[in-house]
């Protein structure tokens, strides 16, 4: 009978001892397993909607063309540009630096819009 309360209480000690461990393991599993962040841009009615995004760095920023015809997302300084978007066609991009990232599309250049990352 002694000999199995010591047998528990060492392993309850182990389990204890080990509980702090296991609990960084599951967050830091669960931390891996979240998603990238992203977010949506409408193309429709000759604007982007939203005009001007605010995200965080290394969010995928996701452009859909909702108009009946072509456009084009375009940057500025030459950072990203799609091809012609038909209807319902998407382009994505990551912005992994924060900045400033105005863009237009180059069938229409009354069309802008800008995405500031922080």
């Amino acid at each position: 009978m002694l000999r199995t309360s010591v047998l528990i209480k060492v392993l309850a000690a182990a389990m204890m001892s080990a509980m702090p461990l296991l609990a960084a393991t599951l967050t830091v599993e669960a931390n891996a397993q979240q998603a990238p962040p992203a977010a949506d841009v409408k193309i429709d009615n000759f604007s982007f909607g939203p005009a001007t995004l605010t995200v965080p760095a290394g969010t995928t920023v996701t452009w859909t063309n909702r108009d009946d015809i072509p456009h084009t997302v375009v940057n500025t300084d030459g950072v990203f540009k799609s091809k012609v978007l038909d209807t319902d066609e998407k382009f994505s991009f990551t912005f992994s630096k924060p900045g400033t990232y105005p863009y237009f599309c180059s069938i229409h250049p009354k069309m802008t819009g800008k995405v500031v990352v922080q």
